[in-house]
């Protein structure tokens, strides 16, 4: 293991969390139609993706004989796991308002299942396409790490009155996604750890995200039954990227020489005292331990 690795010392666990949707209007950002959409994406459509890191890192746990490392990959599938679910709360909310998310979701589950699921293999194939997903899977974490980070840092979605339960909601999942930055890269490191697949699975996600990302908000703006949504909905996507309203886009392509550097771990990304610091004050973790 490397000495980064060993130098985390930080248990990961699921915790319990209760949140209350019952108030969340369609669009929670105020004014913001497509940060709002944006904003779903990351709690509508990537929890597909974290099932089926949750999925592999299960397969490789019995590869993985470092016992720290295994208690890392348990308490990251336990959070994912938590995370599943508080999502589907937010989305049940947002389909009794209108928004029928279900197919997209239900395609987006799908196209996950064919392109990442295990398909059968066995011996060598079935390590090695283990190992491409692990890839695959640590170079997207660090993606959400580093907007963790500016859920928890960044300000204007509070300033824009955002609707409390929705921004408890993401910066809970930001926090949590800071927490457990590494434990991905570490499990891939531990069952493969070859730069040449690090390296081509890390520009494979940036892009996939990116196009996720757009695609995705595209298709919720077009479902929103608003009827004072606005129109041309790439302009206002732009818009609220450039104003920060959402994260950069430009993100996706600025943290790739960051990741690909040699001898880059994700702890170098900073300490993380801001995702502890929320975790511990977060007001559904606050609610469920009532």
């Amino acid at each position: 293991m490397s000495s980064d690795y060993s130098d985390q010392a930080h248990a990961i666990n699921a915790r319990d969390v209760d949140f209350d949707f019952d108030t969340v209007p369609m669009h929670y950002i105020p004014g913001e139609v497509m940060a709002t959409h944006i904003i779903n994406v990351m709690h509508l459509v990537l929890p597909e993706g974290e099932r089926a890191m949750a999925q592999a890192l299960a397969e490789a746990l019995p590869l993985i004989e470092d016992e720290r490392l295994r208690e890392e990959v348990r308490g990251f599938i336990g959070q994912e796991t938590m995370h599943a679910s508080s999502h589907e709360k937010a989305r049940n909310q947002l389909d009794r308002l209108g928004l029928d998310v279900g197919p997209m979701v239900e395609r987006v589950g799908w196209l996950v299942d064919r392109m990442l699921g295990d398909h059968g293999l066995t011996g060598r194939a079935k390590r090695e396409w283990l190992s491409e997903r692990l890839a695959l899977f640590a170079g997207m974490e660090h993606y959400t790490a580093v907007i963790g980070e500016w859920l928890l840092t960044n300000d204007k979605l509070e300033t824009k009155g955002m609707h409390p339960a929705m921004l408890d909601l993401i910066r809970w999942h930001g926090a949590e996604e800071v927490e457990h930055r590494s434990v991905v890269y570490d499990a891939y490191m531990y069952v493969d750890g070859g730069y040449g697949r690090k390296a081509r699975q890390a520009l494979i996600a940036s892009t996939g995200l990116l196009a996720l990302f757009v695609v995705s908000s595209g298709y919720l703006f077009q479902r929103d039954p608003s009827k004072d949504k606005g129109r041309f909905w790439p302009l206002q996507l732009a818009s609220a990227s450039l104003r920060g309203v959402v994260p950069n886009f430009a993100t996706f392509f600025t943290e790739i020489p960051r990741y690909l550097k040699p001898g880059f771990h994700p702890s170098q990304l900073g300490p993380m005292d801001n995702a502890l610091r929320y975790l511990a004050q977060s007001p559904a973790t606050r609610a469920a331990g009532a």
